[in-house]
């Protein structure tokens, strides 16, 4: 133990280079997530829309019942009862659906935008000769070390590049 700690001793007095990237900042400055955000904005917006009006519906036929339940007969109460129902139990399987599905988009998009950010700070540490970058967990660091606007000026470029 003590020759590893002599030698990580030696290593930190050496002519390193070394660098912080603040992951988040990162990721919520890139144009990568807000493009993701808004695309992911308008599919949530359209199924939002779509369960909003199956819940009006629903409403609707709730409405229609205690309107006119008393004038209905016994079948036509029972018919609609069971399509409430019916069209409740839909809604439900839909909002679950519909947040599975949201939830597993944003990790999707997350992801992908990490192994983004990932490769161009490897990119900028090997064109700028860096050899540790620091990211999650810094208590502090100096702002003279911190790439991330590097980063995140990268990650502009190639945002544009591909549009």
């Amino acid at each position: 133990m003590l020759f590893v700690a002599l030698v990580s001793g030696q290593a930190v007095a050496g002519d390193y280079r070394i660098a912080v990237v603040d992951p988040n900042r990162v990721v919520e400055q890139s144009p990568q997530y807000e493009a993701a955000r808004d695309a992911l904005q308008s599919e949530v917006e359209e199924r939002e829309r779509t369960l909003r009006e199956q819940q009006e519906q629903i409403a609707s036929l709730q409405n229609k019942l205690e309107r006119d339940g008393a004038l209905m007969s016994e079948s036509e109460v029972q018919r609609l009862q069971n399509d409430i129902r019916s069209r409740t139990r839909r809604l439900k399987y839909a909002r679950d659906e519909f947040q599975e599905d949201f939830a597993l988009r944003q990790n999707e998009l997350r992801t992908k935008l990490g192994r983004q950010v990932q490769e161009v700070v490897v990119e900028l540490a090997k064109e700028q000769k860096i050899d540790l970058i620091l990211s999650d967990g810094i208590v502090y660091s100096n702002a003279r070390i911190d790439i991330s606007d590097l980063v995140i000026e990268r990650l502009k470029a190639e945002f544009e590049k591909k549009k």
